[in-house]
């Protein structure tokens, strides 16, 4: 519990072996619930989760959003925190960000890693790709977001029974946000943000494009 909030931390992970040990050693002690969706790791992702303390769920069709959705679905607390299990997001900034979140009254607290304060943390084709869908987004749903893309989000967990989340790739992301702009109090945040442990999964042409595409229909339809 945090201040009478019962707190879930739900971290999607696929072959996330090496960084999720690092996640969940740094994982707060006020931390009620984690949930860790496994969304078909070949690796021991799910046996060291288990090992210290999370609670695995399965989602065996691959998705970013696929696994939040199946995550969400599991999560019984009153806030919910996301995280990634590359280690990329800072855990032990949950406490700062719940004070945020908090202090600023909000139902939606977006993290932005911008300015990228360790070089090696993200690419410039990465920089420029987010800058591109970040002006997009903000364009089109008029309202200024500085990382559309960000991966690490406070929020009500009763906000989720009014939002429209259709999305199961990588898109998730913007959507989450643009429901939450369109629908309760939203404010962002900067963070520390890391260079990654593992392998990466995300195509920056094939994804950023598709994104691009789910932006303009997601606005049009």
């Amino acid at each position: 519990m945090y201040k009478s909030q019962k707190i879930t931390v739900i971290i999607p992970c696929l072959n996330e072996e090496q960084g999720i040990e690092r996640v969940l050693n740094r994982m707060p002690d006020f931390v009620d619930e984690t949930i860790v969706v496994d969304n078909g790791s070949t690796d021991r992702t799910s046996d060291v989760a288990k090992s210290l303390g999370a609670k695995v769920v399965r989602e065996d069709v691959r998705g970013y959003g696929r696994a939040y959705k199946t995550g969400f679905a599991q999560a019984t607390g009153d806030v919910i925190i996301t995280l990634d299990g590359d280690h990329s997001y800072p855990p032990d900034a949950i406490s700062y960000l719940l004070e945020a979140f908090l202090h600023l009254e909000v139902d939606f607290l977006n993290t932005s890693r911008f300015p990228v304060r360790e070089r090696a943390a993200m690419s410039l084709k990465h920089k420029f790709g987010n800058l591109i869908l970040s002006v997009a987004m903000s364009v089109l749903f008029l309202r200024w977001v500085r990382d559309s893309q960000s991966g690490m989000w406070v929020f009500k967990r009763s906000i989720l029974k009014d939002m429209k989340l259709v999305s199961d790739g990588m898109a998730f992301s913007e959507e989450i946000k643009i429901e939450a702009l369109k629908r309760v109090r939203f404010e962002e945040i900067s963070i520390q943000y890391s260079s990654r442990l593992g392998e990466i999964k995300l195509n920056p042409w094939r994804d950023g494009f598709a994104n691009l595409w789910f932006l303009v229909t997601k606005r049009f339809s």
